[in-house]
């Protein structure tokens, strides 16, 4: 049987390809909200990051998310994501393992 292809996406930050779920995706809705996806299900325009407060801090001070989703990320924002960038991080890091082990 074909092995089943991995979708890999590139993280804004720091620029390493890595598979879809083991990114944070960043949407920008159609009505210009910027969010979190956990789901990867949003409809918009997304952004990926790694799963790491250093990619996100990094992203922040190059603009990243600007360039990505196409549009000015004001700092209220940045500063929005930050704590729930900080909230969702140990959920994240725990869904991610428990796919891994999942894949082997």
């Amino acid at each position: 049987m074909k092995p089943r292809k991995i979708p890999l996406r590139k993280c804004v930050a720091c620029g390493e390809m890595m598979p879809k779920k083991s990114l944070i995706r960043i949407v920008r809705s159609p009505e210009g909200e910027v969010s979190i996806d956990l789901t990867g299900k949003k409809s918009g325009r997304g952004a990926y990051l790694c799963g790491k407060e250093a990619c996100f801090r990094l992203a922040q001070k190059n603009r990243a998310l600007d360039r990505a989703l196409k549009a000015q990320v004001g700092q209220e924002v940045y500063e929005q994501l930050a704590s729930d960038f900080l909230k969702v991080e140990p959920q994240f890091i725990k869904v991610r393992d428990e796919k891994e082990e999942e894949d082997e």
